[in-house]
């Protein structure tokens, strides 16, 4: 989540939320699509005998079972980069954060799979929010996230899921919003 926008009139929070279009996705993809593109090449060359590589000569190679093996794993590889590059493409899990007290309403947007439930888009009155909860879980695999408490419905996650952010922004965004919604803020 990156910095909140608030208007001139200081009635509206808007909180953009970065979803799959990260650089570590862009990365992945590439990589995946590039490594897949070579395994591939290198098993289609080992079965024809003409070198489709340029640097390398997998066409030593014997198809059963190597050759064989590198064109499995090469088909393998392009489906993962078709997967990563499709919700880079889709921006799966990005959207914003929305909270305007002239309308008395908080919304939270989030993209998701293409299907019937590609736009998630949930409103609740600002009445019904209870408190604006931290989450911080230290140690191998670290959870730093921020919850927005709603009576009846439970937490709502605000952050983008994925790599945590970092401790004193995510402090930040809490205690901002929870000074905008004039609601307390939990687990610090």
């Amino acid at each position: 989540m990156t910095a909140s926008k608030a208007t001139k009139e200081d009635t509206v929070l808007y909180q953009p939320v970065l979803g799959a279009r990260r650089l570590s996705n862009y990365w992945w993809a590439s990589v995946t699509l590039l490594g897949g593109a070579g395994f591939l090449l290198a098993g289609v060359s080992s079965y024809t005998g003409l070198n489709l590589l340029p640097f390398a000569d997998p066409t030593q190679l014997v198809f059963l079972p190597q050759g064989i093996a590198m064109c499995f794993y090469g088909v393998v590889g392009l489906l993962l980069s078709s997967y990563l590059w499709l919700i880079v493409l889709w921006d799966v899990g990005g959207g914003y954060n929305r909270f305007d007290k002239q309308a008395q309403e908080a919304q939270i947007f989030r993209w998701g799979f293409p299907g019937n439930n590609r736009q998630i888009d949930l409103h609740y009155p600002l009445s019904d929010i209870l408190a604006v909860r931290v989450d911080i879980k230290e140690g191998i695999n670290p959870k730093r996230a921020l919850y927005l408490r709603v009576k009846g419905k439970g937490d709502m996650p605000l952050t983008r899921v994925g790599q945590p952010l970092p401790l004193s922004q995510l402090e930040n965004q809490g205690a901002e919003l929870a000074r905008f919604l004039q609601v307390p803020l939990e687990g610090l």
